[in-house]
């Protein structure tokens, strides 16, 4: 898919749409933590930017929704749409969501001016050792249904614009890989 050059200087005014900087992969991955320096380094360029963290955004957008593939896709539509209404007012969107299905992540490209899809992929077992609040554990031991990458799949992203291998990868090289590209993509 081809890219849209942005201009920097216009990205920060309202004529210009912003980027939707979409980090997907399982829980326990780095999304949030990655979303954190892409939103510090966007501020750092005094561009417009707010965060989008898939925990934060289901208990302020969406409380009622369980963990369903219907009520999984209903949140990420609605995180969907929050992102295109923000970038079509010329804010830089992180959103770091699991969206585990291909489907919604193809929705959420096809509504989003200047989407990018960041794989952070990380092994399942890596995760788990990385679940500072033992959702893994009681996933495994059957306490939670519908959990990604134990019980509801995970299905992988087939053309995302960058793939980072977060259980080969600091959080520093990963950060300097989504920053060089955003340099690229902003030429």
């Amino acid at each position: 898919m081809p890219h849209k050059k942005i201009d920097r200087k216009k990205s920060a005014s309202s004529n210009q749409k912003g980027l939707a900087i979409w980090l997907t992969g399982l829980p326990c991955s780095g999304k949030t933590t990655l979303a954190r320096e892409i939103e510090k380094y966007l501020s750092k360029k005094k561009l417009r930017i707010t965060l989008l963290d898939g925990n934060n955004f289901r208990k302020k957008h969406v409380k009622k929704l369980g963990f369903t593939r219907e009520d999984r896709n209903k949140n990420i539509r609605k995180a969907a749409h929050e992102t295109n209404r923000l970038a079509r007012q010329g804010i830089n969107v992180v959103a770091a969501f699991i969206s585990p299905y291909r489907e919604m992540r193809d929705y959420a490209r096809r509504i989003c001016p200047n989407f990018i899809e960041i794989y952070v992929k990380c092994d399942v077992k890596e995760c788990i050792k990385r679940d500072t609040r033992g959702l893994y554990k009681r996933a495994l031991a059957g306490e939670i249904e519908n959990f990604t990458g134990i019980s509801d799949p995970y299905e992988e992203p087939t053309k995302p614009e960058i793939i980072l291998e977060t259980n080969k990868m600091s959080i520093e090289e990963s950060s300097r890989r989504i920053i060089y590209f955003l340099e690229k993509w902003c030429e």
